[in-house]
């Protein structure tokens, strides 16, 4: 039987992660976005949500995903173009543009079902659990509040303080350099199962 492996500091398996779910939805955030590295560069695919009155004063689990535009069809494009000669792309594409075809209806959804996917993908035993009210930044009850750890438009050092700040394998890096700071995608097209590996190492 394999080792289950876990990236928890305190090696529990699986790992419980609380994601907040009653906080206001913060614009220019990760909430909506990631960044993929193209063949001119980092470029950023944002999902657009529903602003029907003032969005900023709802929840983020009553946050909707606009679909009024093709949006959608173009970030698959992007991701296609981006990762089409990345070695596990073909591995991974079809269920990640199934999952992304299955349209969630609400932002919260397509959160929590793509960052179910990269962990099924990774081999990670995580138990995601949703909170059950609004927890203040600090609070502390639920283990390390990291929701404002990494944003897009402030320094990152996450991957420093993890000892993480390393290349791997990227597909235009021979042409552009190593691209850190990039979408959890980016390593799973680039390394496939050796994934956990690098972020073990």
């Amino acid at each position: 039987m394999a080792k289950e492996i876990t990236l928890s500091a305190d090696r529990v398996i699986p790992s419980v992660v609380y994601i907040e779910a009653w906080e206001h939805y913060q614009k220019q955030s990760y909430r909506n976005r990631c960044r993929i590295y193209a063949a001119d560069g980092v470029q950023d695919l944002n999902f657009p949500i529903v602003h029907d009155g003032n969005p900023f004063a709802l929840p983020i689990r009553e946050i909707r995903v606009d679909y009024s535009t093709p949006w959608l069809v173009r970030t698959q494009r992007a991701i296609e173009s981006a990762y089409k000669s990345a070695p596990f792309f073909d591995h991974y594409r079809d269920s990640l543009f199934a999952l992304m075809d299955t349209r969630p209806e609400r932002l919260l959804d397509w959160d929590l079902s793509l960052t179910r996917w990269c962990l099924e993908r990774l081999h990670l035993p995580v138990e995601i659990r949703l909170t059950e009210a609004f927890v203040k930044p600090g609070d502390g009850r639920f283990g390390q509040d990291l929701r404002e750890v990494i944003h897009p438009k402030r320094p990152n050092p996450i991957l420093q303080d993890l000892g993480l700040d390393r290349p791997y394998y990227q597909v235009f890096a021979p042409k552009s350099g190593f691209i850190p700071n990039l979408s959890i995608l980016d390593l799973l097209f680039n390394e496939g199962p050796d994934a956990v590996s690098w972020l073990l190492r």
